[in-house]
């Protein structure tokens, strides 16, 4: 019992501590990327221009009584078209900042403590039309995706790394949300934290809103082997990690 009220005190808000502690914002070091290059790739993707009049059907409301986990997913694939919509619900840039000639925030489709935005979207993709299976990386800045990996068993790969929810393979795209740290400890140090998970969440409720609108279904996941997605998508476990995941797949 005592390491869970020991636990409890990371739920707390800390930023009291940030009273003796100059944070690197404050030392007007420069702040980090707003997103991850991508190297190595295979290849890049266009997405397409969404036609919003295609996914307005059903009101806000309709959506919220709605909305509900879903573990069964239809064999039907998603369209390009439906996964950008997917893509700009959860981290669609509405505007940018430049300072100096340099690209220093975003204003996006989901709320980021200091507009910080510390994810990385990643997708494991199995049936999406005109796309390839494999793992693929968004790009928020550029509204591209990036082939990175063509993995010959990505099923057994997701469901050996959330411990045997067989549903994650049966869908039609797994988004997996990594979060790089530092972009929100350079402006909170350790208060950061805390917010970084409060902003995952965000940006999965607007997930499962968004499949309300196309007819898909989502289940957000917590439960899975750190090390074993961390190395999945190739990401080092201490700069970048992952925190959190959502298989989608069309439920009618």
């Amino acid at each position: 019992m005592r390491d869970i009220i020991e636990g409890r005190e990371f739920l707390k808000a800390n930023f009291l501590d940030l009273e003796a502690i100059s944070t690197d914002q404050q030392k007007k070091l420069d702040p980090p990327p707003l997103e991850k290059s991508v190297e190595n790739f295979i290849s890049e993707i266009e997405l397409p221009v969404i036609d919003f009049s295609k996914f307005s059907q059903q009101s806000l409301t309709e959506a919220f009584k709605q909305r509900r986990s879903h573990r069964k997913f239809t064999e039907q694939p998603l369209q390009l078209e439906e996964l950008s919509y997917l893509l700009w619900a959860t981290q669609g840039v509405k505007e940018t900042f430049q300072r100096e000639g340099r690209t220093v925030a975003s204003f996006r489709t989901v709320p980021s403590a200091g507009a910080r935005h510390p994810f990385e979207t990643y997708l494991i993709i199995f049936r999406i039309d005109s796309l390839e299976q494999g793992i693929y990386k968004y790009s928020a800045i550029e509204n591209k995706l990036f082939l990175l990996q063509k993995e010959n068993d990505l099923a057994s790969g997701i469901v050996e790394a959330t411990f045997g929810q067989s549903f994650t393979a049966k869908s039609a795209v797994v988004f997996v949300w990594s979060c790089i740290p530092y972009r929100a400890e350079w402006r909170y140090d350790i208060a950061a934290h805390k917010g970084i998970l409060l902003d995952a969440g965000h940006v999965g409720q607007n997930l499962y809103l968004a499949c309300e609108a196309i007819g898909a279904g989502t289940c957000a996941i917590a439960a899975y082997n750190q090390k074993k997605m961390d190395e999945l998508l190739k990401l080092d476990g201490k700069d970048e990690f992952v925190v959190y995941l959502s298989p989608v797949g069309k439920t009618k």
